[in-house]
């Protein structure tokens, strides 16, 4: 590679401002009007159901979230760990970089590329993502170790590395399936005959078994998830769209993206990386005839940006002035997109932009529909409003050994949960792992019921045989927020043995689920 390597020092304080940079803007560019999303509640709450496994995702979140609740549960800490994951993928990048020899201008493009684009905004968020990307660009990073260098301990990281993000998400799965068929058609096949590879894998299977038993022993709840996110969500999925968001998701370091996918093509030093291009290629394929959605396919970004910053660090050594045209697009590109790739507009402002946020596709939700923000930001909303009419409805209760509080879905149960000023309202609800978290151990007397958007029974005509007295005690009045409508509920008095009936009710959930 041309040039000389830089000071160990220089280099060193480059990457620890990117490291710092990343971390500090997740902070920085959301806006204080959110709260947190829907699905947060729900890893945070693992924190207090510790087990090999749930319904919605692998046991590895519910450690991180035993962690953030050891430090306090406070906001800070739920969104240090997406980002802290987020500046190790950019680590994992620069070191693939280093490998390949690339100069600290290649590393620095890397930097930027991962910073300026989709992958900052998925690290605010907290959900088994961020360090999905950061397991499958480790995955990449320690394959193409043990490929140059033949050392087997690269072998074991590689199998740690996928183990964890097993753990942690199953679609690191797609990524061995796209793997396989890349390193079979390859001149690295010869890895198979590796004895290493198959104690790499025996360590895997043994740190992924107790959720591997736990799905066994549950009968594969992960299937039904599946089921249910293709009847709900995936059925919206278009496979146009599909394709198009990932060149979006990048648009801001889609120089940097398209010479690393023409360099592996092209590039006679990259010829023998090749199978990285073919596992991505597959990998799309594979995510496209399962109408995945867009953002699963993240993970994949990285080391091809990595290659291509390594390219350009190569023609572009001592060429400044088209190292200062590349670098100007990329960061002010981003910084006329961060409106549209980071949530600082409040919802007033994002109505006020509306043709431009629809344009690019940002107002359509997982329902196939079009409203008025993106949904990420409107399951961002109201959610203390719920929580404070809850407590109200909690405060009147005298014996709260006796009360329950069900709500419609997890995000208000989660929310309830992480928002209300008493520590032990333990909101559940019939939805996701909530019905498996409902402690029936004394008789239920007392209800707060926690009603959705759409209630079917806003008298409560249902309930009202089976309580002396029923008070609705407000609703969740934020017009920006998906629970826009919900209602809080107090059912006082129960006249029949609801301990009976909620587990019944419980039972035919899980049967339809």
């Amino acid at each position: 590679m041309e040039g000389k390597s830089p000071n160990r020092l220089i280099e060193y304080s480059a990457l620890t401002f990117f490291l710092l940079l990343k971390i500090v803007l997740s902070f920085v560019l959301v806006n204080s009007v959110y709260e947190l999303q829907r699905d947060e509640f729900l890893h945070l709450d693992q924190a207090n159901h510790l087990a090999a496994g749930f319904t919605s995702v692998p046991p590895l979140t519910s450690l991180f979230s035993l962690m953030i609740k050891w430090l306090g549960n406070g906001l800070f800490w739920v969104k240090f760990f997406p980002a802290l994951f987020g500046a190790l993928t950019i680590f994992f990048s620069w070191r693939i970089v280093a490998h390949f020899k690339g100069n600290l201008l290649a590393k620095c493009f890397v930097a930027v590329a991962c910073i300026c684009s989709l992958l900052l905004r998925l690290n605010t968020l907290y959900q088994p993502n961020s360090f999905d990307v950061l397991a499958w660009t480790a995955c990449f990073y320690y394959l193409i170790k043990y490929f140059d260098q033949t050392a087997p301990k690269y072998l074991y990281y590689f199998a740690i590395s996928f183990a964890l993000g097993f753990l942690n998400k199953y679609n690191i799965l797609f990524l061995i399936m796209g793997m396989l068929p890349a390193i079979i058609i390859s001149p690295n096949k010869k890895i198979f005959a590796n004895k290493h590879l198959y104690l790499a894998i025996m360590i895997a299977l043994m740190i992924i078994s107790p959720n591997i038993i736990w799905q066994i022993t549950h009968d594969f709840p992960v299937l039904t998830h599946m089921k249910l996110l293709e009847k709900t969500q995936l059925i919206h999925v278009n496979r146009v769209d599909f394709f198009i968001n990932q060149l979006l998701f990048f648009a801001t370091s889609i120089f940097i993206l398209l010479g690393g996918i023409g360099a592996l093509i092209f590039y006679k030093p990259f010829a023998k990386y090749r199978w990285v291009i073919l596992t991505y290629l597959f990998t799309m394929v594979i995510f496209s005839y399962f109408r995945a959605k867009d953002y699963y396919a993240l993970g994949l970004y990285p080391v091809l940006l990595a290659f291509g910053a390594t390219y350009f660090g190569i023609i572009l050594y001592k060429r400044y002035v088209w190292i200062a045209l590349l670098l100007a697009f990329n960061i002010g590109l981003f910084i006329y997109a961060l409106p549209l790739i980071m949530p600082i507009y409040s919802p007033e402002q994002i109505i006020a932009n509306h043709d431009r946020f629809e344009r690019v596709g940002l107002l359509h939700w997982e329902d196939g529909k079009n409203h008025q923000l993106p949904q990420d930001y409107a399951d961002m909303q109201g959610w203390k409003e719920m929580a404070a009419l809850t407590d109200i409805a909690y405060a009147k209760v005298k014996d709260k050994s006796a009360l329950l509080v069900r709500a419609d879905n997890y995000g208000q149960a989660g929310a309830i949960n992480y928002y209300s000023k008493f520590k032990n309202t333990n909101a559940v609800s019939y939805n996701a792992d909530y019905l498996y978290w409902f402690k029936m151990d004394k008789p239920i007397k007392d209800v707060i019921l926690i009603q959705g958007t759409y209630d079917e029974d806003p008298e409560r005509k249902k309930e009202q045989p089976l309580f002396e007295k029923i008070t609705k005690i407000g609703e969740v009045k934020n017009p920006f927020s998906r629970e826009f409508g919900a209602s809080v509920f107090l059912l006082e008095g129960a006249k029949i043995d609801i301990n009976e009936l909620i587990n019944q009710e419980i039972e035919e959930e899980k049967e339809y689920n």
